[in-house]
């Protein structure tokens, strides 16, 4: 059997980190384009200025990561004759960010300044419409070649970010098992090796030990070790995890949910947590792993009923569509060995949502 894994070429993180960046820059070109998000422009006051051995030049992310978006970043990079892009901001000035290094060719350095997805490290951009609507995913032919991540930026971010990239985080394990229990493909159509495997496990292992600490951290304003990891965690241990190791029940339940409007205004890891919760009973794990589930997430804030994203009052034709979708041809859900049917997938939803409510003793 061949294993194929894949990484980042180099991950930086640290309090202060952003310091960095036109020395890690300077490394692969001159002449860089800093793709920036507006809600953390001002960031460039002190980047700009900081080498003389690199020019850095910035333009402002437009909103969506949409071909008209990349097109028009594509021609300004080539006007300012960039031999570099980075990404500077969230998840969608990212993604653009890899897309257009990806059309002129050029090394990429990722800095993300929160860590709420573990989609920094992958070989991945999500492209919208301009109005924002999905369509299409680019797989792109390599993962960045810098992630740098500022502990203190992310510390600055609101909790619920954090929370958020823990529910994400938290499928890692589950769905990597999956996988290698069925010989399953990751991301890149072959199986993960046992480092992916094992990457994914010390990603859960983190997240138990040290979920609750980082909160806490999060709300004294501190970078401590558990802060640390836990951004390591979320960012780096998933990413690794998700793309090397493959995906199977957490995320397509996730995108089962998205079917239903009600569902839109919660995050993407507070919607996979709920996922991640009845991949474990769809997959009959034992009481002992299913309460540490359920207990780490009341203790972080993650949802653990429906009504905690937004379904108070599901009824079961709404939750078919939902295990239907999951369901659907090409879904990651078939990753799991076995097989499992749309019945299946909502007795498993429905068993999550009465533990939860039996928790809140609602």
């Amino acid at each position: 059997m061949i294993t194929t894994t894949i990484f980042p070429g180099r991950y930086v993180q640290g309090q202060g980190a952003l310091s960095l960046l036109a020395e890690e820059t300077k490394r692969l070109a001159s002449k860089a384009l800093i793709i920036v998000d507006p809600a953390v422009s001002s960031l460039l006051e002190t980047l700009l200025t900081a080498d003389a051995e690199v020019s850095l030049t910035s333009a402002p992310f437009g909103g969506e990561c949409s071909d008209e978006e990349i097109a028009r970043l594509t021609e300004l990079a080539k006007g300012c004759a960039a031999g570099a892009i980075v990404g500077l901001g969230g998840g969608k000035a990212l993604d653009t960010a890899k897309a257009v290094a990806h059309a002129l060719g050029l090394p990429v350095i990722i800095v993300p300044t929160l860590a709420s997805t573990d989609a920094p490290c992958s070989a991945l951009s999500v492209i919208y419409t301009t109005e924002g609507a999905f369509k299409r995913y680019l797989l792109l032919p390599r993962n960045p070649d810098v992630v740098l991540v500022d502990s203190e930026i992310i510390l600055n971010a609101p909790v619920r970010f954090l929370v958020s990239g823990m529910g994400d985080a938290l499928s890692t394990w589950f769905e990597a098992e999956d996988c290698r229990l069925s010989g399953a493909g990751n991301m890149t159509g072959r199986p993960g090796s046992m480092t992916a495997i094992a990457l994914a496990k010390l990603c859960f292992e983190t997240l138990m030990a040290d979920g609750a600490d980082a909160i806490q951290a999060m709300k004294d304003k501190e970078v401590t070790p558990a802060l640390e990891r836990i951004i390591e965690a979320n960012t780096l241990l998933s990413g690794l995890g998700f793309e090397s190791g493959g995906l199977s029940g957490a995320h397509a339940i996730h995108n089962g949910l998205t079917v239903l409007p009600e569902t839109h205004h919660y995050w993407h890891g507070e919607k996979v947590a709920i996922g991640t919760l009845a991949l474990i009973m769809l997959t009959d794990k034992p009481a002992e792993l299913k309460n540490k589930a359920f207990d780490f997430c009341q203790a972080v804030g993650l949802p653990i009923c429906l009504a905690d994203i937004g379904l108070d009052t599901p009824t079961d034709a709404q939750l078919m569509r939902v295990a239907q979708q999951a369901c659907a041809p090409g879904e990651t859900i078939h990753n799991i060995k076995g097989g499992v049917t749309p019945e299946q997938v909502l007795a498993a939803i429905k068993a999550v949502d009465a533990e939860g409510r039996r928790r809140k003793g609602s």
